[in-house]
């Protein structure tokens, strides 16, 4: 694969992203508490988890001995941010998962062949250094991680992840056994947003991509956004509707606080 190539596909990226971004605000979700019909055949929510995440953990993993980037002291720190992210996405909130709700297959796939994208994309960047080309493009040694992008970055990765961690737990506490209720999910960053958990998530990929100071990052923390900032709009709408007053009254934006 040449450089070009690879800098095609981050700028298609970065053009579907937009599209992706527009496209969601007229498309019902074909999951979770926004499930709509018509999305196919589908298959127990564990499974389909596993299935649509771990890919890339494997992926990336692979990558990474393949090309011997073990070596390297700074991407080897930056790789494991990425895995430890996707290990508990993959095999850790699978198994935390309550209920008997279903995703369908072909969300898993598209969800499936998006993370493998950005395996391509951020492995390539960190460990095949000739697809930057540009001259601007960082050098990886071991001083990267005593600069401002790396600490500041990691920082925001942290405390996004930690929110991520959190708001989930919050979710999955909602309900007792047996009940079959919605709820207003409160404490924590539902304080300040309805969609916590995606305003974690965001910015673990936004604190990526200032930790890695790449155009591959970037493209990650806004296909995120484009992904789930439609989404928490839909999901703020879906509890305006259900407990109307009681909602609203809260005054919490929808994924950034204080903005939207």
């Amino acid at each position: 694969m040449t450089a070009e190539i690879y800098n095609t596909v981050l700028y298609v990226m970065i053009a579907l992203a937009v599209v992706v971004f527009i496209a969601l605000f007229f498309v019902k979700a074909g999951y979770g508490y926004l499930r709509a019909k018509g999305w196919g055949p589908s298959v127990n929510n564990k499974l389909g988890w596993v299935l649509m995440e771990a890919p890339v953990f494997i992926a990336m993993l692979s990558y990474f001995i393949c090309t011997k980037s073990y070596d390297n002291v700074a991407v080897t720190v930056m790789v494991a941010f990425f895995l430890l992210h996707y290990f508990q996405r993959s095999f850790i909130f699978p198994l935390m998962m309550k209920g008997k709700t279903v995703i369908p297959l072909s969300v898993v796939a598209m969800g499936a062949v998006f993370n493998l994208t950005n395996a391509f994309m951020i492995g390539g960047w960190l460990f095949d250094g000739g697809f930057r080309t540009d001259g601007t493009a960082p050098v990886y040694t071991v001083e990267w991680l005593y600069s401002p992008q790396f600490i500041i970055g990691s920082i925001v990765f942290i405390f996004g992840m930690a929110v991520n961690l959190h708001s989930d737990y919050i979710i999955r506490h909602l309900r007792k056994p047996g009940d079959t209720r919605h709820y207003i999910p409160r404490g924590g960053m539902f304080k300040y947003v309805s969609s916590a958990n995606y305003f974690g998530e965001t910015t673990e990929w936004l604190g990526f991509a200032i930790m890695t100071w790449s155009l591959p990052g970037l493209i990650f923390f806004l296909w995120t956004f484009a992904n789930l900032g439609p989404r928490a709009n839909s999901l703020y709408k879906k509890y305006e509707e259900e407990f109307g007053e009681e909602f609203t009254s809260l005054k919490r934006k929808r994924i950034i606080p204080f903005i939207w």
